[in-house]
C-alpha cells in the first residue's frame, strides 16, 4: 500500500521530532478553524481510484524490476511502490456523476493497456491480485525496497518505535501461519484498489462514519487473498497481514493500521486530533510550505494507516477538501469487478450518510468493527449483526437489501441509472454465484493442488479475459 509522499532525507535528529510536533499542532489547530469557518470545500462529491499492481515473470513469480519498468513507462501517474515489484497506478479525479464509473473504468484499461506492453517490452507482465500466490519470505528482504527515502526511513523508525524488535506474524484462518519478520517488508505482499471519495466538508463525519460501517459488505463482496506463503487463512488475508506488518508493539489504540475504536461524534476534526494527541511522528521532515497548506498535518496523516483514512487534499484552484479514502478492497480480479466494488462502496455510503437517521445510532461501533473482521475472514458467508439489531449472512443482506440501498444511493449522487444498475449487477452476480475471486482462488487450488505458479498463471490468463470472475471457470 502507498506509504506517501517523497522526502528528502532519512536522517533526523531529536530536534526535527520536536520541531515537526510543533508544526504539527499548529496545522491541526489551524484545520480546526478551516473546518469551523467553512473554507473547505463544500461541492458535490468526486470520484478516484489507486491501484497497486504487481511485476510477474513468465513463471508467474514476482519480478522485482520496477525501476526499469518506470523508466520505460516515464508516466508520472504510474509510481514506485514499496517493494520494486509493485507499481501504483492513479487516475485523475472525476465529478460522481453521469457516467463517471465507465469513465474511470476506460480511463484505467488505457493506462493498463500502455503498462502491460511496457512491462512485456521488458519480458515481464503485469497482475492485480490482493496477494501473489507465489510470493516468499524470501522475497521480503530489504534488497527488494524501492530505494526511496521515505521507505527506508518508515522502515527504520517503525523498527526503532518497537525497540528493534522484529515483527511476529500470526495470522489464524482455516490454517495457521506463525512467522518472525525483520523489517517492514511483510507489507509489500498486500496490495490494494483504493476508492477515493471527495465530500462535502460539513458532511465528511457522516461520510467516514458510513464508509466505516460498510466496509463489512465490502471487503467480503471484494475478497480476493485467501492465501499467504502457501497457507489458507482468510478470505481477505491484506487485513490481519497489513495490521501486524507496520505494528509498532505498542497498545492496540496506537497501531498505525486499525480500523478504529469509535464513531466520529461531532466532526471529522477529531480524527486529526486523535493523530496529535495518539501516534507519535515517523516522519519528521521539516517543509516551509506555507501553514495554510498543512504539510506536516499531511505528512504525518499519511504515516496512520486506518482502513477508512480521511484525507486533506486541494483542489485545482487551492482550495482545500476532504475525502475519505476507502482502503479495504483487495486489487482485482479485472478492471470490471473493481469497479463494480466501487459502485457498490460509492452508493452504499452515498445512501447511509444521507440517510434521515444516522446509521451509526443503528449500530454500535463494537458491532460495526466485528462485522468487519469477521467479512475479511469469512467473506460473503460471514455471519454478521446489522441495523436495529438484525443478523444473517452479509450474502444474504447484500442479495435482500444493500444491492438496492446502493442503487438508491448512486441515483441519488447523479449517476446514470443504467450504468449503477449494470455494476450493481456485477456484485450481485458474483453474490448470487458465491464466487469471489477468493473463492475461485480456493476452488483451483482444492482441484489442482497447492501449485502455487501455475494457480498464477490460470488467473493471469482469467484476468486478461476481462471477464468478471464471478464467470471463470477452473
Amino acid at each position: 500500500m502507498q506509504m506517501g509522499q517523497e522526502i528528502n532525507s532519512s536522517n533526523f535528529q531529536q530536534r526535527d521530532f520536536e520541531q515537526f510536533h510543533q508544526r504539527l499542532a499548529a496545522e491541526t489547530c489551524l484545520l480546526g478553524e478551516m473546518l469551523r469557518d467553512g473554507t473547505l470545500d463544500s461541492s458535490g462529491p468526486v470520484a478516484g481510484y489507486e491501484l497497486e499492481a504487481w511485476l510477474i515473470d513468465a513463471r508467474g513469480n514476482p519480478a522485482p524490476r520496477n525501476a526499469q519498468f518506470l523508466q520505460a513507462l516515464a508516466d508520472p501517474d504510474v509510481v514506485a511502490e514499496l517493494a520494486t515489484f509493485n507499481v501504483e497506478l492513479n487516475g485523475p479525479p472525476e465529478s460522481l456523476a453521469g457516467h463517471a464509473l465507465s469513465r474511470m473504468q476506460h480511463s484505467l484499461e488505457a493506462n493498463w493497456l500502455s503498462c502491460r506492453r511496457t512491462a512485456e517490452s521488458i519480458g515481464l507482465h503485469l497482475m492485480v491480485i490482493g496477494i501473489l500466490p507465489t510470493i516468499t519470505p524470501k522475497n521480503l528482504t530489504l534488497q527488494n525496497m524501492s530505494q526511496l527515502k521515505r521507505y527506508i526511513a518508515l522502515n527504520q523508525q517503525i523498527l526503532r518505535l518497537r525497540g528493534g524488535r522484529p515483527i511476529d506474524l500470526l495470522i489464524e484462518g482455516d490454517e495457521t501461519l506463525s512467522l518472525r519478520h525483520d523489517d517492514v517488508m511483510l507489507e509489500s505482499a498486500t496490495t490494494s484498489f483504493q476508492i477515493h471519495l471527495q465530500v462535502d466538508a460539513n458532511l465528511a463525519a457522516r461520510y467516514y462514519n458510513a464508509a466505516k460501517i460498510v466496509s463489512a459488505p465490502i471487503v467480503a463482496a471484494g475478497a480476493n487473498s485467501p492465501f499467504l506463503f502457501g497457507r489458507k487463512l482468510w478470505e481477505e488475508t491484506r487485513i490481519p497481514l497489513f495490521e501486524q506488518a507496520v505494528s509498532v508493539g505498542a497498545s492496540d489504540k496506537t497501531n498505525r493500521v486499525s480500523f478504529g475504536f469509535r464513531y466520529v461524534e461531532e466532526s471529522i476534526f477529531e480524527v486529526f486530533e486523535s493523530n496529535l494527541e495518539r501516534y507519535p511522528v515517523l516522519l519528521p521532515m521539516l517543509s516551509e510550505d506555507d501553514p495554510q497548506r498543512l504539510s506536516h498535518l499531511r505528512l504525518h496523516n499519511g504515516t496512520i494507516w486506518r482502513w477508512n483514512r480521511p484525507l486533506v487534499g486541494f483542489n485545482a484552484d487551492g482550495q482545500p477538501h476532504i475525502r475519505i479514502e476507502h482502503r479495504v478492497v483487495p486489487a482485482g480480479p479485472t478492471h470490471v469487478d473493481q469497479f463494480a466494488n466501487a459502485a457498490f462502496f460509492y452508493g452504499l455510503v452515498s445512501a447511509f450518510a444521507n440517510a434521515e437517521t444516522a446509521p451509526e445510532k443503528r449500530l454500535p461501533f463494537s458491532a460495526c468493527r466485528s462485522n468487519f473482521y469477521r467479512a475479511a475472514k469469512d467473506g460473503i458467508f460471514a455471519e454478521v449483526e446489522w441495523l436495529d439489531g438484525e443478523c444473517g449472512s452479509l450474502k444474504t443482506l447484500c442479495l435482500d437489501l444493500l444491492l438496492d440501498q446502493a442503487q438508491e444511493g448512486l441515483t441519488q449522487a447523479g449517476i446514470d441509472h443504467h450504468e449503477a444498475a449494470y455494476y450493481l449487477n456485477v456484485i450481485r452476480q458474483r453474490l448470487q454465484s458465491g464466487q469471489t475471486g477468493a473463492t475461485w482462488q480456493k476452488k483451483w487450488v482444492d482441484r489442482y493442488g497447492p501449485q502455487w505458479q501455475d494457480l498464477t498463471l490460470s488467473y493471469a490468463e482469467h484476468q486478461q479475459s476481462a471477464q468478471p470472475v464471478h464467470r471463470w471457470s477452473l
